[in-house]
């Protein structure tokens, strides 16, 4: 990957509303020049001592069941690491191992392998439908069906296993709870709402609905839901009902991992063309700016002016303009001048230009048609 792909995200503000492997996601997106700003819109709530769990692992080690289902990747995993914190991992497995084991998507297969387990079968899908379609085509009636739930509950499988016949034990691994940092939760909506933000991303359904949530009880969710400049982001399908519901379309990778989610990002943010300047492309984003590949050293002043020029290339924006534009609301005549004179110093003095008695310009790009050869011109 070449230098300007690494750094397609320079200046890219981007929320991650995840608790878990954020810290990766973050890294991730600033190894592209990414600028992360963190505010988990849920906790998870771990059960490894709950006796409850630990006495149906035991009865899963006396009587295996006939039929596994592992719902989420970190789950299972959990629950693995939690039988072994009591000495009861490796019977757990072998009994495991006996069960025909079903995964809802790759990642809970991934953790099945982990155990040293095969799935016998994956919803490709990840969803708990896909799941519940098998199964009951095939028949449950009679069989000892275990579900490995995910933070947010059994999704009525449960229920529909039960009704058909079969007999049903739940595993509940973790819980998610509430935010840690309620009102870190509640800025990071006002950031988006205020236009402080370039992407916010999901990696679970139960966080979305929270966030989304806490936009509406802050009375600040039409405000969210209306920024057309804002990139919404969701790991996988099941993370993006929620976004779907509320009327937003967010990007979504083809495989629902952590690299293909970054991946997906950068390669949206790569096929942005910027605006069109006789200096290049220029990007644009909450937190910076680039000019044909060059990183630009600019304060929030010259941000903003920068901005304000670029919303207007190739026409004049006047001084009384750009001191709107300046974070303060200064009225001085000089403060304009000095925020110009500042960001041709970053940009390029032939790319912004002062019209006399008029303003200030963005030169546009020249489009080859219009220029005249000295020949065409003699």
């Amino acid at each position: 990957m070449n230098s300007h792909i690494d750094q397609v995200l320079t200046g890219c503000v981007v929320l991650i509303t995840a608790e878990r492997r954020a810290t990766e996601l973050a890294a991730a997106l600033a190894r592209r020049g990414g600028i992360s700003r963190h505010a988990p819109a849920l906790s998870m709530l771990p059960h490894a001592d709950d006796e409850l769990l630990l006495d149906r692992t035991r009865a899963v080690i006396a009587s295996p069941p006939d039929v596994v289902l592992a719902t989420t990747g970190i789950g299972f995993r959990a629950w693995i690491e939690a039988a072994d914190t009591a000495g009861l991992a490796e019977d757990l497995v072998r009994a495991l191992g006996t069960a025909r084991l079903i995964a809802r998507g790759p990642k809970a297969r991934g953790a099945i392998q982990a155990a040293g387990l095969t799935a016998d079968w994956v919803a490709e899908s990840e969803t708990s439908t896909e799941v519940a379609e098998l199964l009951l085509e095939e028949g449950v009636d009679g069989l000892d069906i275990v579900i490995q739930h995910h933070g947010a509950g059994a999704d009525g499988l449960d229920e529909e296993f039960r009704d058909a016949g079969a007999r049903v034990t739940n595993i509940v691994v973790y819980r998610w709870g509430p935010p840690k940092d309620p009102v870190l939760v509640l800025e990071s909506v006002r950031a988006v709402a205020d236009g402080e933000i370039d992407a916010v991303t999901f990696t679970s359904a139960p966080a979305a609905t929270a966030w989304l949530g806490v936009a509406r009880e802050a009375g600040i969710l039409d405000a969210v839901l209306t920024r057309d400049d804002v990139l919404w982001a969701a790991v996988g399908p099941i993370t993006a009902a929620p976004l779907w519901t509320a009327g937003l379309e967010p990007l979504i990778p083809d495989r629902g991992r952590l690299g293909s989610f970054v991946r997906a990002i950068t390669t949206y943010y790569a096929a942005q063309p910027g605006v069109a300047t006789s200096a290049g492309a220029l990007h644009l984003r909450r937190g910076g700016a680039v000019l044909d590949g060059r990183d630009l050293a600019l304060t929030p002043s010259g941000l903003a002016v920068l901005r304000l020029l670029a919303d207007h290339v190739g026409t004049v924006v006047s001084r009384d303009a750009v001191l709107g534009a300046l974070p303060g609301g200064s009225r001085d005549p000089h403060a304009a001048e000095v925020a110009i004179a500042r960001l041709r110093d970053a940009v390029g003095k032939q790319v912004i230009r002062t019209v006399v008695k008029r303003g200030y310009r963005l030169e546009g790009a020249v489009d080859p048609a219009d220029v005249v050869t000295n020949e065409e011109g003699a």
